[in-house]
């Protein structure tokens, strides 16, 4: 197979995943990001083209997949390699910086749904401040400042209770 047909054949696979993620088909949206990554893997080292990156494409997909599927640890896995490239190329003005974004969601979404609050809440912030700062449209900005704000919200409060008020004792300490 030509590396022409296998590049054209992983780019079908993650818009397929993309569509299936849009349409609430997670299961076949895991499959078809997974598939991608397979096939981009038969394209020669040698060849000019940009493996990493694509394979942070269909890791963010997978990532976002995973956490409506409530499978939060390999969610977070996903979202880590993902993130791991984006991190390091550090473009939000970019298409690219779109995916970057939804890394450190679904990151924020799989360390909320894996017991993490704190981390989580830094997380969200994060991706509130990257959607606040990105200068390239995003024709749905508002509605995931909003979304986003919730989880701060929700999260911040339950961190809020679970610190204990200054010169707080527990019962044990007064007999001690």
């Amino acid at each position: 197979m030509k590396p022409l047909v296998q590049v054209g054949q992983a780019y079908m696979a993650l818009s397929e995943g993309e569509e299936k993620l849009r349409a609430g088909l997670f299961e076949e949206a895991a499959a078809s990001y997974n598939r991608a990554m397979t096939v981009s893997r038969t394209i020669p080292e040698d060849e000019a083209y940009d493996h990493q990156g694509f394979d942070a494409l269909c890791y963010t997909g997978l990532s976002g997949a995973m956490v409506k599927l409530e499978r939060f640890k390999e969610a977070l896995a996903s979202a880590d390699i993902a993130m791991h490239y984006f991190n390091r190329r550090g473009e939000l003005n970019q298409d690219e910086g779109k995916h970057w974004i939804n890394a450190v969601r679904s990151r924020a979404a799989a360390l909320e749904g894996t017991g993490r609050p704190d981390e989580a809440l830094k997380a969200y912030r994060m991706v509130c401040e990257m959607i606040t700062e990105r200068k390239a449209e995003m024709p749905d900005k508002e509605e995931q400042l909003l979304i986003i704000e919730q989880h701060i919200s929700r999260l911040d409060k339950g961190a809020a209770t679970d610190k204990k008020p200054a010169g707080y004792k527990a019962w044990w300490e007064f007999w001690s």
